[in-house]
């Protein structure tokens, strides 16, 4: 049976971001989830790892119970993949990251560097932090949306996580890697992580575009994540 492909959002934003890859999916055929994450952080106390487990468990109990999953994980929801693939009631046949923070190689991941982590205390207004998309110039952000009812609408499901979000340690268990893992880059500043995948062993691929990508082209960003994947299946065989 094929697999199916668990859409991870970062948990600065929502499911919508991964909305049209899933439907380019759809349309091919293949089985596609994208768990919602915007309520996991409502609760200020850390840590935040177990409910996002949970919340992907539960979002593929669905599934045939024999189908496997792929799980996709964009930016900040890299670290969470090996807590994914330990929860899985079911064989994950790869992970893939997506313009993703990588998790350390063992022990655990930092949900933020000290620096950053610095920085962020700076902008906490009652103990959260101002929606991701007010944190940087318009301009910019602008850039990343094909257009203003995208724009709106993605924007209006992102949460306010509070700052105890980046004070988590998130595990990394043994062995979460003893599968076909890939990196698809969009650009800077993913550029180092993308490296990093490359000198682990794996699977890197690029897609020219902003951080949210997915939404301006997911035609391109579909096709490459389904590219990748088949060549797992090919080495496999």
């Amino acid at each position: 049976m094929d697999p199916a492909f668990v859409l991870v959002h970062s948990l600065l934003l929502g499911p919508l971001t991964w909305a049209p890859v899933a439907a380019r999916l759809a349309d091919l055929g293949k089985a596609a989830v994208v768990p919602s994450l915007v309520d996991v952080a409502d609760v200020d106390d850390p840590p935040f790892w177990p409910g996002i487990a949970a919340e992907v468990s539960d979002a593929v109990s669905h599934l045939p119970r024999e189908q496997p999953i792929v799980l996709v994980a964009h930016s900040n929801a890299g670290p969470f993949v090996p807590v994914l693939v330990q929860a899985s009631r079911r064989p994950v046949a790869g992970c893939m990251f997506v313009d993703a923070r990588l998790p350390s190689r063992t022990g655990v991941t930092p949900a933020a560097s000290p620096e950053r982590l610095e920085h962020l205390r700076t902008r906490v207004i009652e103990g959260r932090l101002p929606r991701w998309t007010t944190w940087w110039a318009e301009d910019d952000v602008a850039l990343l949306f094909p257009d203003p009812q995208t724009r709106s609408t993605v924007s209006a499901e992102q949460p306010r996580l509070p700052l105890s979000y980046y004070e988590q340690q998130i595990p990394v268990p043994p062995g979460w890697d003893d599968r076909p893992c890939g990196y698809v880059l969009f650009g800077p500043p993913y550029d180092d992580m993308a490296r990093e995948a490359e000198m682990r062993g794996w699977d890197v691929a690029e897609v020219g575009g902003g951080h949210l990508h997915q939404l301006v082209d997911p035609d391109a960003v579909t096709a490459r994540i389904v590219a990748m994947t088949k060549r797992w299946g090919s080495s496999a065989d």
